[in-house]
């Protein structure tokens, strides 16, 4: 049998995707819920973790609640057992909250042979923020865009909406600061249903500013339960060179049940949230596996 060339455009369409999938270099975002020291004792909840976290080449880890890092220490010991080829680092803000007794860390796990910190700066405890942005500058080996910022927040949801408008601010310091505007922010912004209405997007600077791409779209649901459908955690970029660098349709959830085969209290062990990533573009990977890519097509033009 052989093709019709009405199927070359979905050829070319699929082999596209498939191989920016795989050369991607892919950034994550988790909300994993009260990560303490009792919960990183628990060897399933770790050994998932491990694996979800060994998908991405930087991971942010928000609700972690480790100040002396012992859950953080047990998580990174299981990764860099686990990914024989890579070896992880992680850079932890301090704790952050409204209350001495539930303070909260961001934490970014990253491959140190593709990623470097270049820089760090953790935001004051401003009223406008209950867990204030820790943002990191960041260096990466062969993609479209190598040095970006990453912005994290985990919004208090009573105050989600002035939160998220004040990213504006923080956006406008800290690209002057490290005079860098290719900027990404990313977490659990509780930016949908009750929390942030269609209404409510007019008063935030972060959605009105076209600048600003949301990649992780209103009907994505980020949560685990069957009785919400809401888009809680997102992933934004700003400029056109930093949305050019992203893969196509890499912008997902990571519905890691279905991918793992566990059930949904196993799940629900870890939070009751789903991870969010994204892929950028890795143009020298991309070069090497042209010869491929080529043979490819030549095999299906040969049989059109």
């Amino acid at each position: 049998m052989r093709w019709r060339s009405t199927h070359l455009p979905l050829l070319l369409f699929v082999l596209f995707l498939s191989i920016g999938t795989v050369l991607g270099f892919r950034i994550c975002s988790y909300n994993v819920k009260k990560l303490t020291p009792q919960k990183a004792s628990n060897y399933r909840v770790m050994h998932t973790l491990t694996r979800i976290v060994s998908r991405c080449d930087i991971c942010l880890l928000q609700d972690v609640r480790d100040p002396a890092g012992t859950a953080i220490n047990s998580l990174m010991g299981s990764l860099n057992r686990y990914e024989e080829d890579h070896h992880y680092k992680s850079v932890s803000s301090k704790g952050l909250g409204a209350s001495a007794n539930n303070l909260e860390q961001y934490v970014f796990i990253y491959r140190n042979k593709s990623v470097t910190v270049m820089s760090q700066h953790q935001y004051g405890n401003k009223p406008s923020f209950t867990r204030s942005p820790f943002v990191i500058q960041v260096q990466t080996k062969g993609t479209a865009i190598k040095n970006f910022i990453l912005v994290p927040l985990h919004t208090d949801s009573s105050k989600a909406i002035q939160e998220l408008n004040n990213l504006y601010d923080i956006f406008e310091d800290i690209s002057q600061k490290w005079n860098n505007t290719n900027v990404m922010f990313l977490g659990d912004f509780h930016a949908a249903c009750a929390y942030v209405t269609r209404a409510d997007k007019k008063k935030i600077r972060l959605f009105t500013d076209t600048k600003f791409s949301w990649l992780i779209r209103d009907k994505m649901d980020t949560t685990v339960s069957d009785n919400t459908n809401c888009a809680y955690d997102r992933i934004v970029v700003h400029g056109k060179p930093f949305l050019k660098a992203i893969i196509p349709f890499s912008a997902k959830v990571f519905q890691f049940g279905k991918e793992f085969k566990l059930s949904r209290s196993k799940v629900l062990d870890l939070s009751d949230h789903y991870p969010v990533e994204v892929s950028l573009r890795s143009s020298a990977l991309l070069l090497q596996t042209t010869p491929l890519l080529m043979l490819l097509l030549q095999y299906f033009l040969s049989a059109l």
